[in-house]
């Protein structure tokens, strides 16, 4: 698949992502939590899951849904409060055994990194056992569990880690990649989102494979610029380097709609929700900025983005919302057409993300 160069390496990429990450640190510290339906949020009538046990997650609770949700569909949930300084000391811990691994380790939040081990701290050539001696100092250093992806490039192994949850070990060898591709399913392709994946189901596009068949030129037309990265990655091509030096500068969420919003109480409902997942994403990484950006693109395409800055960090979802609720109804008039709502946090006080872009080889020692 793809030009391969002979001179250069295999890479060996890992993705760590533990389990349930602040739930599971609660019902460490806690025994009389261990076994029950809990997640960690706001108690108040706007809080938000910002993590849930497994559990939980058998009664169809998950993070960024409204806490009086998670309430309904089980109202013996236990619920607690984030304790960040306890989450961050922890995370710490984790990423000190990945440093003894690999120098290269992208963290992507407190709970989640890329590490590159094609050269190593420990001289293995095999990317699973390094990912199960992870595994195994976390769980001695911390009593947790976390999920390993492994494969070629960040893509494959993102998704990777995700396929066996919890405490999975899954991965995804070199011969693989073609035929782990064309089976995948576009929603769990890393990167498609829930509107981009209904978008391409509509063109027939269901699997990796049906992916494949349509030409860079379709894909461009179809997606605009992100038609060169789903070319790509259906191909199992994904040059990103695992960069321990990359800060990120914003945290945003924003969707798309099928059908413009023009009704201001719909927009309002759907800035809560974007709302919601961005501070679930703000939750669980420990980033905080202090400037809100909110961006519309109407159905002309004309596109507008209106930011305010605080003095002060932004402390709240209640913040968010509000401040991009009041930026929202300053530009709003009545007939507009929505096609495109988001909001950024930027100004950021904390790190995280990468970068696009070199094929694989088909030796690789992973087993």
């Amino acid at each position: 698949m793809g030009n391969q160069d002979p001179d250069k390496p295999v890479r060996k990429i890992i993705h760590i992502d533990m389990d349930a990450f602040y739930a599971s640190i609660e019902q460490r510290d806690f025994p009389e939590y261990r076994g029950k339906p809990l997640v960690v949020g706001g108690p108040s009538k706007r809080g938000v899951v910002a993590a849930a046990s497994y559990e939980a997650r058998a009664y169809g609770i998950r993070s960024a849904m409204p806490t009086l949700i998670a309430i309904n569909r089980f109202p013996d949930l236990i619920i607690v409060k984030p304790r960040f300084n306890i989450y961050k000391q922890v995370s710490r811990q984790i990423m000190e055994i990945f440093h003894s691994i690999t120098d290269l380790v992208e963290p992507l939040s407190l709970d989640e990194a890329f590490l590159d081990v094609t050269c190593n701290k420990l001289d293995q050539p095999s990317a699973t056992i390094i990912a199960r001696e992870i595994k195994s100092r976390i769980k001695e250093k911390t009593d947790l569990t976390a999920s390993a992806g492994v494969s070629v490039n960040k893509f494959l192994a993102k998704i990777a880690s995700d396929m066996d949850k919890p405490d999975g070990l899954y991965v995804i060898k070199p011969h693989e990649v073609e035929a782990f591709i064309n089976e995948l399913p576009v929603d769990k392709f890393f990167g498609v989102g829930k509107v981009t994946a209904r978008r391409m189901q509509q063109q027939g596009i269901f699997k990796g494979n049906d992916l494949k068949q349509k030409s860079l030129a379709d894909l461009i037309r179809l997606f605009g610029k992100n038609g060169n990265f789903f070319h790509d990655i259906c191909r199992g091509i994904d040059n990103r380097p695992v960069n321990p030096e990359r800060i990120r500068k914003s945290f945003g969420k924003e969707r798309t709609f099928e059908e413009d919003l023009t009704n201001l109480d719909d927009i309002h409902t759907t800035l809560q929700e974007i709302t919601d997942l961005l501070w679930r994403d703000l939750l669980r990484t420990g980033v905080k900025g202090k400037t809100i950006i909110v961006k519309i693109k109407y159905a002309d395409f004309q596109q507008i983005t209106r930011s305010k800055t605080f003095s002060k960090e932004v402390e709240s979802d209640v913040q968010i919302f509000t401040t991009a609720k009041e930026v929202l109804n300053s530009v709003f008039v009545e007939g507009n057409r929505i096609r495109l709502l988001g909001i950024t946090l930027s100004n950021l006080t904390q790190p995280g993300d990468a970068n696009h872009s070199n094929n694989y080889q088909l030796s690789f020692d992973f087993s």
